[in-house]
């Protein structure tokens, strides 16, 4: 039981808040993306992300693309592990501001870009009841004292968790047409990240039925565990000194020759009848029937039961420490830089092709820790947080003037990385939790109903590739189907209104333990997006 509680916020560094994307990188980077999401092959300002080679074909001058999402997510987990108060817990990720910006500047065969955007994260993911994973701890704790000889029926606890995780990404391009047909981009992205986990489990309560450790504890009272605990190492380190002292004596009486006179009749050989009645109590607590027994016997029972009380002792003590209140309030911040290349080619005005690349970004990131009761986040240790290469190959077609048809891939190379994926205190490798590398396929398709007024709409499927040990209550990656619909209005010749809106299907899983109950993992989203693009 006291591992159990060793493991309170274990998890808490891998929560993942990822929408649209890998497992921790963020695609979902323009309100046109919500609409369309087969965008990388753009050729318009959001080309800055998703196609930064592509930006060559803008007119001369100078673009501006501002967005903002509201983000609504769902986090429901069911579990069936036995002697829980609850078996579903609910959390909800909410991340109304989602902003992305795109600044190019256009003159010639050359173009340069900025962009700033949340490239991973962005949300905070709060449990008002916490998760199995804190439910659990506590929950163990009746069937462990019951069979311990002390009967226990129930428990209570207060739990909450509130997580969120943001890495900014600052990007910076230049693309260059090698022709009318070909051309390429490089560029570099500075990555900031910042994490804060806050949550806490405190007020253990149990109904302990053992009036040994005090009058309170008589099975119908809710009592608080770490008092009861504490009581019980206090009482059992008494017995463990009445045990030693009485031993003593009665090995003294035995060595004497009295050891065949019956513990009842030690009167005849010295003992007080106060002492006697004492005797028999501790006899009775080590589980033993005293009526009957000799004084060798009863020497040889509390020689052994000085050590086993002292023993339990120093385990109730340790209980009492496990289920005092516990606080984890921890940030932590790291920093990386990745390098991205970029090609685009034009078959004609009626077909395009790009390709994105971008290199992997190693981030450390590092503790700085408020609050740690478990001792699991001194303050300045560093946990691995990289983000990963991508691939991304995109395509578009216009069957006719007023038609595009769209479509994308991104290859996410998972098993290069490093996530920091910790599991019962033991960094794991991501070639060990996950089995295949994540991949998207998107398509879309843009319809220009007039010349100010065009209607979009695209699907997106998402396949993860993480194997069983990967997923938890707190961190886990789940295949998706999304619908994006919207459009663009032209308020004037320079700026364009976008709107879009994306659901987001979660594909719920299952995971089954050794110890044979199960988790399933399952998430519902919502994206609405509006931006604006400019062009001067």
């Amino acid at each position: 039981m006291r591992k159990i509680f060793g493991l309170l916020f274990l998890a808490v560094i891998s929560i993942n808040i990822a929408y649209a994307g890998g497992i921790v990188t963020n695609t979902n980077q323009s309100a046109s993306f919500i609409r369309m999401p087969a965008r990388d092959a753009s050729l318009g300002i959001d080309a800055a992300y998703f196609n930064p080679a592509g930006m060559v074909f803008l007119n001369d001058g100078l673009h501006l693309s501002l967005n903002n999402q509201y983000i609504i997510q769902t986090r429901t987990i069911n579990s069936t592990f036995p002697g829980m108060n609850r078996n579903e817990f609910t959390g909800t990720v909410t991340a109304p501001v989602f902003p992305s910006g795109y600044a190019v500047y256009k003159t010639g065969r050359v173009a340069f870009s900025l962009g700033i955007n949340p490239i991973g994260g962005g949300g905070s993911a709060f449990f008002e009841e916490g998760l199995p994973s804190f439910e659990q701890m506590v929950a163990v704790l009746p069937a462990a004292l019951n069979t311990q000889g002390i009967p226990t029926t129930g428990y209570e606890l207060q739990t909450e968790f509130d997580g969120s995780s943001l890495i900014w990404g600052y990007q910076a391009n230049a693309a260059y047409a090698v022709s009318d047909k070909l051309s390429l981009s490089l560029g570099l992205r500075a990555l900031t990240a910042n994490n804060s986990y806050s949550g806490y489990l405190k007020d253990i309560s149990i109904n302990p039925n053992q009036p040994a450790f005090g009058t309170a504890y008589n099975g119908t009272n809710m009592v608080q565990a770490s008092a009861f605990f504490s009581d019980a190492s206090a009482t059992l380190q008494l017995w463990s000194g009445g045990a030693s002292t009485f031993a003593g004596v009665l090995g003294q009486i035995s060595d004497e020759g009295w050891g065949e006179v019956m513990l009842s009749d030690g009167t005849a050989v010295g003992l007080e009848e106060t002492h006697i009645v004492q005797i028999k109590g501790l006899v009775m607590a080590a589980g033993q029937n005293p009526e009957n027994m000799n004084i060798e016997t009863a020497h040889v029972v509390l020689g052994a039961a000085s050590t086993s009380f002292q023993t339990n002792s120093v385990i109730m003590a340790g209980y009492a420490l496990a289920t005092a209140d516990k606080v984890v309030d921890v940030t932590q911040k790291g920093f990386g830089i990745a390098p991205v290349i970029g090609l685009n080619y034009s078959f004609s005005e009626y077909f395009n092709v790009a390709v994105r690349y971008e290199h992997k970004a190693e981030i450390t990131l590092a503790n700085e820790t408020v609050k740690d009761d478990v001792g699991l986040y001194p303050d300045g240790a560093e946990t691995p947080a990289d983000m990963p290469a991508n691939l991304s190959i995109g395509v578009g077609f216009k069957p006719v003037s007023k038609l595009t048809l769209s479509a994308g891939y991104h290859y996410y190379f998972d098993k290069s990385a490093n996530y920091g994926k910790k599991i019962s205190n033991v960094f794991f490798d991501n070639s060990e939790v996950i089995d295949k590398n994540f991949w998207e396929a998107a398509f879309g398709i843009e319809y220009e109903i007039t010349g100010n007024l065009l209607v979009s709409a695209g699907y997106l499927r998402t396949q993860t590739g993480v194997n069983d040990l990967f997923h938890s209550d707190l961190s886990h990656s789940l295949s998706t189907n999304s619908i994006g619909f919207g459009g663009r209005y032209m308020i004037s010749p320079g700026i364009g209104l976008n709107i879009g809106l994306m659901n987001t299907m979660y594909e719920g899983y299952i995971k089954s333990f050794s110890t044979g109950y199960q988790e399933e993992y399952n998430r519902s989203a919502l994206s609405f997006a509006l931006g604006l693009d400019l062009s001067f």
